[in-house]
């Protein structure tokens, strides 16, 4: 079998950070690193899953809502992926900064974590996804369209 993309990447040498991992057509699949690979700690089962409730829908009901495809965890608990339609590089770093910012402050509920909206409702931890948020913050805040690059 053929390796996929993302086996690729040089994981010793990537840092966190907004990284363009493919582009399929109009389709283009943003890599969300928020933890160096392989070295510990990662991303926590409960703030894995709320950031994602928080993210996705944020960007779901965000200007760009028509534009946005999925997001979704790394199984390796070091970030997530973020597909956006006719979506130019610059306007979905900006996007991400934005998300990212309102949910490093995020105060109330988590949407969607009663029993009948989730599969696992009981595994969230926003104090630590709020964390996790503000950490990333910091790595991305001065990223730019020419730091997409896998280095």
């Amino acid at each position: 079998m053929e390796r996929i993309a993302s086996f690729c990447v040089d994981h010793t040498k990537l840092n966190p950070g907004i990284y363009v991992s493919r582009i399929d057509d109009d389709i283009t699949t943003f890599d969300l690193r928020f933890k160096r690979p392989n070295h510990p700690p990662f991303i926590s089962c409960g703030a894995m899953h709320s950031l994602e409730h928080l993210f996705a829908t944020i960007a779901r009901n965000s200007e760009h809502k028509e534009k946005i495809i999925y997001f979704g965890p790394m199984g390796c608990q070091t970030g997530f992926y973020f597909l956006v339609r006719s979506m130019s590089n610059e306007t979905a770093i900006s996007l991400i900064k934005d998300i990212i910012s309102k949910i490093s402050e995020w105060e109330g509920e988590i949407p969607g974590i009663s029993e009948e909206e989730c599969g696992n409702y009981l595994l969230h931890d926003l104090d630590d996804a709020k964390k996790e948020a503000a950490e990333f913050l910091k790595a991305i805040k001065n990223w730019d369209v020419k730091d997409t690059k896998y280095k």
